[in-house]
């Protein structure tokens, strides 16, 4: 066994780790935390393979944009953990079963590889050792693959509305603004000018014996 092989092992047995601990933690926090590790290891069996574009895109937008945002609103939110935990065990069958066939599925696919591994490695030898991988990647996405791609991008868009669309729903225990009413708001209906004379002059006594008895 090769280093390459090795290592590949490695961050196997931990993304399969960290996998494990992201639907076992009980702290949300500690489950995206294993999760960004999950995602390092992934990043590390892509270079591995030799998809640089791949494992830098992996750890650039679900690393340093995705985790980051879902731990701050995690450690923003006040969540009721005993809540999210109640019926765990109620849909555990149903979740298991989904999950193995999954399994089964990916198994299937990746098993390809290993079954016939000439087919793969002589497909490899015909795109040359000067070919770059993200300009392949490029290809095949906007060749092959562009209605797929057209069609993830639709319900990225639909996704993103609906998230908006959530966020301006009125309730009763928040408070928020109208953007129309600012838009039409003028000066005069925020600053009121009041005209005051500069010196105003101390109203007289109208006791003159007061005024004495205090001297």
């Amino acid at each position: 066994m090769d280093a390459k092989t090795g290592l590949f092992y490695v961050f196997a047995a931990i993304l399969l780790f960290a996998a494990f601990r992201v639907i076992t933690a009980r702290n949300p926090v500690h489950a995206a935390l294993f999760l960004v590790l999950a995602f390092f290891q992934a990043a590390a069996i892509w270079i591995l393979l030799q998809a640089e574009f791949l494992a830098i895109a992996l750890v650039l937008v679900y690393v340093g944009a995705v985790m980051v945002l879902f731990l701050f609103v995690v450690m923003m939110l006040d969540i009721n953990l005993d809540g999210a935990r109640q019926g765990f065990w109620k849909h555990f069958p149903l979740a298991g079963t989904v999950g193995v066939i999954i399994a089964l599925e990916m198994s299937y696919v990746l098993m390809g590889g290993f079954r016939d591994p000439a087919k793969f490695a002589n497909e490899a030898g015909t795109l040359g050792t000067q070919v770059s991988n993200t300009k392949e990647l490029g290809m095949v996405l906007y060749s092959e693959y562009v209605y797929p791609l057209e069609i993830a991008a639709v319900i990225l868009l639909v996704a993103i509305i609906a998230a908006i669309a959530l966020t301006l729903r009125e309730r009763k225990d928040s408070k928020h603004q109208n953007p129309a009413d600012q838009v039409r708001v003028k000066s005069k209906d925020r600053v009121r000018l009041v005209k005051m004379n500069p010196v105003i002059a101390s109203p007289a006594s109208a006791d003159p014996a007061n005024d004495e008895k205090k001297i």
